[in-house]
């Protein structure tokens, strides 16, 4: 089974609509570990309303947590312990599986310091860091894949998401020395059609 792990440097770089793409690209299962907050529109049903293909089989969450912060805090809140056993349970396919991180690699699932991409080593999964352009992105974005160099994970590459910024981009590749495996643009809306045509470009990845 490939098991591909979608996370990014930061929250809110547009993980989940790079999940939709890849899945969709793909045909593959989705699986998004842990959800924090808003359980009654979660990154599963979301990329389940985007995709097209009949193949897709979306697993449910280990952990649903109500609140909307870092899982750690999240599960605190909710009286829950995110165990790592239950995490590394993966869902039983024969399909490659996309697995969604929360937030960022390094955000913690427990007060001990395990974080999102420990988990995602231990799996032996295949690394795509998402990156959305802003002030501070060059630095998020080379810490980031240094770190994920440092303990040894398998990068499949980077997606830029969002508006494009060529100044900021030929750092990050010609430091990171990282394979660019794709670019999303700045959309007003992200649709099934636009999914599935974006879905186009990721199909040999």
């Amino acid at each position: 089974m490939r098991k591909v792990f979608v996370t990014g440097i930061g929250t809110d770089v547009g993980k989940t609509v790079v999940s939709a793409i890849l899945t969709e690209s793909w045909q593959a299962d989705y699986w998004k570990p842990i959800q924090s907050g808003e359980l009654g529109k979660s990154d599963t049903e979301r990329v389940r309303r985007l995709i097209s293909n009949t193949k897709t089989v979306f697993h449910p969450e280990a952990y649903r947590l109500t609140e909307p912060k870092s899982p750690h805090t999240s599960a605190e809140l909710d009286g829950v312990k995110i165990r790592t056993s239950k995490l590394l349970k993966l869902p039983e396919t024969e399909n490659t599986l996309l697995i969604e991180g929360a937030g960022g690699l390094m955000v913690p699932y427990n007060f001990r310091g395990d974080t999102i991409i420990d988990i995602a080593v231990k799996m032996e999964a295949e690394i795509v860091l998402v990156v959305k352009h802003y002030l501070g992105s060059i630095n998020h974005t080379l810490l980031s894949i240094e770190y994920l160099k440092s303990i040894g994970a398998n990068i499949l590459g980077i997606i830029f998401n969002g508006e494009p910024d060529s100044a900021s981009e030929k750092v990050i590749i010609n430091q990171s020395k990282v394979n660019v495996i794709g670019r999303v643009g700045h959309e007003y809306e992200f649709t099934r059609e636009l999914i599935k045509e974006y879905s186009l470009d990721f199909v040999f990845v």
